[in-house]
């Protein structure tokens, strides 16, 4: 290891977040200061498996930044190791337009691999890549050729560590055994308001050793127990995740706040001149030496060259292996709708019921889909038959037993998804959505193509009473931008829905489902049930002489709106919108052709409150929704003493005419 280029190369990067910081008054020295030396050892040490101009290759070492307001840190760091991130981009930091935001954004910078900020979240993004590079050694790795043997590391903070989610990911990563993943946990005794001891006293140790992880502590100062912390790590595959507590001294390099609170953010930034100073840099801001500049030129090529050696192995892999070479791909076909059953006339079942079959002729047609459930497949019905379950005895199964972990299942499906060789879905009762709202918020900003399966969606669940039925999950989902939000009202509808959540590429998607049975809607053609869907919404019912009223709905209330056409007579369209997202991308001239503005007489009916229904039905309109919470009874007399049947719906829309 070369000690003085390194320790150079570690000064110049706390150089350039602090002017990047001072130049903006804006962002957070104390993680990119107090971690330079760990910085200088995972990208100029051979530390992280990289190669700048295959930003994406397959067996690259994956690295997270879960302290995301740390982005300096990254971004000085890839900089210097050659990503196509100029400095110009390093001194727009926090610019409008720029590519170097204040919290790393997935897709937006090279060499980022995660979108992070929400703390904790990266740490339960980690184990995803962990979980799908495991799986992909399993799946794809051949006695002759091994094409992932990959680590993925994760730089955290105590923030991090007190999140919930992050304690759900770190159980899920210890009890599956994923020793391919490292945490680096910058622990330097200090939250963004006081001194760590104010909030926590935990032994960090003690806790990762119970949850079956290995741990080392070290100066975090001390480029030689990094650099032999990250290669033992990376070299002990027993069986263990690896925990690397390095303590560091938060604001390193500016002695007016290091080692306290006020060196979290940027109070430091103001003394930038006399920080550059005393950490010998010349006045010249934004400083990289001719030597740092090779030696990082240095280290590319040798990931080039890792790279190049890899190529090879590949190459000669899928020659070898054409069936797994053209899975790996992990194309969705075109035709996927097409490829799953008609279901019997008058089936008449729970959507959650019509799902559990769905997803066997989904798996089948999508080798990359992988299904999981918090602890809940019984109920949610998502388990792929004859796919195995994954775990240290099998990291090829296909179904992922999270256990009782909602939000660690989404930040690990997240995590999945980002790494972009499986199709991730999770599953749970719809009125636990908010215990993962965190990860649903993030999947959708970074447009990752998660599936979400919530199952016991209304007040159709009945007897255990309001706690588990959900009224504002529904809208509460809507309204959360690039997240397609599902509601299908048949078992066909339900077909199309889980066909139009695994072909997205561009964001998630929450299928809502039922508990109870509801009927299958036989007057409509299938075609235009799955099509309809596809599209967000369609002409269910089309009315007879002259349109005088739209009754519109969404799941099993989709059954009462039909209904109450059939009493209501002459002039009624029935509108099913099971996702508004869709609906509303469609042209103009297909929205105007199923909702016309002519007709303002509209009615919308959904087991859940009317928030969201204001769009659609306009200032004339009425809504037959749930406003208030549920009760403990039979789902249909619930159902029915909230207003959730045709007779009301008629009823309403008598007084609207």
């Amino acid at each position: 290891m070369q000690t003085e280029i390194l320790s150079q190369a570690a000064t110049q990067a706390r150089g350039l977040a602090i002017d990047a910081i001072h130049a903006c008054s804006s962002g957070h020295l104390g993680l990119p200061l107090g971690c330079a030396e760990i910085g200088a050892v995972l990208y100029g040490a051979g530390g992280l498996r990289y190669n700048p101009a295959e930003p994406k290759w397959l067996n690259r070492d994956r690295f997270v930044l879960s302290g995301g307001h740390g982005s300096m840190f990254l971004y000085s760091w890839l900089h210097l190791a050659g990503y196509e991130l100029s400095l110009e981009e390093v001194k727009n930091f926090r610019q409008l337009g720029s590519e170097t935001p204040g919290h790393p954004e997935f897709g937006d910078t090279v060499g980022v691999e995660a979108t992070t900020g929400p703390l904790g979240q990266g740490i339960g993004n980690a184990v995803g890549y962990a979980l799908s590079g495991k799986r992909a050694a399993a799946k794809f790795n051949t006695a002759e050729h091994t094409i992932f043997d990959q680590h993925v590391f994760a730089l955290h903070g105590d923030g991090c560590l007190q999140e919930g989610v992050a304690k759900e990911a770190i159980a899920f990563a210890g009890h599956n055994k994923l020793d391919n993943l490292i945490l680096i946990y910058d622990s330097n005794d200090v939250t963004l308001d006081a001194m760590a001891d104010q909030t926590q006293s935990e032994d960090a140790s003690a806790y990762f050793i119970s949850q079956g992880w290995d741990t080392v502590t070290i100066d975090g100062h001390d480029l030689a127990a990094v650099e032999a912390a990250i290669s033992e790590a990376k070299a002990n595959d027993n069986g263990k995740p690896k925990v690397i507590i390095a303590k560091t001294t938060i604001g390193k390099g500016i002695p007016e706040v290091e080692g306290t609170s006020a060196g979290h953010g940027e109070g430091g930034a103001k003394f930038a001149a006399a920080a550059r100073i005393g950490l010998g840099l010349p006045e010249e801001s934004f400083y990289v030496s001719d030597e740092v500049r090779a030696h990082f030129a240095e280290v590319a090529q040798a990931g080039a060259a890792a790279y190049k050696e890899w190529e090879g192995v590949f190459d000669a892999w899928s020659a070898a292996n054409p069936t797994l070479a053209a899975e790996l791909k992990g194309e969705v076909p075109a035709d996927l709708l097409s490829q799953i059953p008609e279901f019997d006339a008058g089936t008449k079942a729970a959507t959650r019921a019509s799902g559990g079959t769905i997803i066997q002729a989904v798996a089948k047609a999508v080798p990359s889909l992988i299904s999981g459930s918090a602890d809940l497949y019984g109920s949610t019905k998502n388990y792929i038959k004859d796919g195995g379950d994954f775990g240290p005895t099998n990291f090829n199964g296909r179904n992922i037993w999270f256990g009782i972990r909602e939000h660690g299942m989404g930040a690990i499906c997240n995590g999945i998804a980002y790494d972009g060789i499986f199709k991730a879905s999770g599953a749970t009762f719809l009125v636990f959505a908010d215990y993962m709202r965190g990860s649903i918020r993030l999947a959708s900003l970074a447009k990752l193509p998660v599936t979400y399966i919530f199952t016991h969606d209304s007040v159709g669940v009945g007897e255990d009473g309001p706690t588990h039925q959900p009224v504002e999950t529904v809208s509460g989902l809507r309204v959360i931008p690039n997240l397609d939000v599902i509601r299908p009202g048949d078992a066909e509808e339900t077909a199309a829905a889980f066909a139009a959540a695994v072909q997205r590429e561009d964001g998630p998607t929450a299928l809502i489902l039922t508990r109870q049975n509801i009927p299958a809607q036989d007057s409509i053609s299938v075609s235009d049930r799955r099509e309809g869907v596809l599209k967000g919404g369609y002409i269910a019912k089309k009315e007879s002489g002259d349109l005088k009223l739209i009754l519109m709905a969404t799941g099993s209330e989709l059954q009462h709106a039909m209904g109450a056409a059939e009493q209501l007579g002459d002039g009624v369209r029935v509108v099913s919108l099971p996702c508004f997202e869709r609906f509303e991308r469609q042209s103009a001239d297909y929205i105007e052709s199923v909702l016309p503005t002519s007709c303002t007489a509209r009615v919308a009916v959904e087991a859940g409150v009317s928030s969201t229904w204001g769009k659609y039905v306009g200032f004339t309109g009425k809504t037959v929704c749930i406003d208030r919470f549920g009760m403990s009874a039979p789902g249909d007399t619930v159902m029915a003493e909230l207003g959730m049947t045709a007779d009301n719906v008629a009823a309403v829309a008598k007084e609207l005419l």
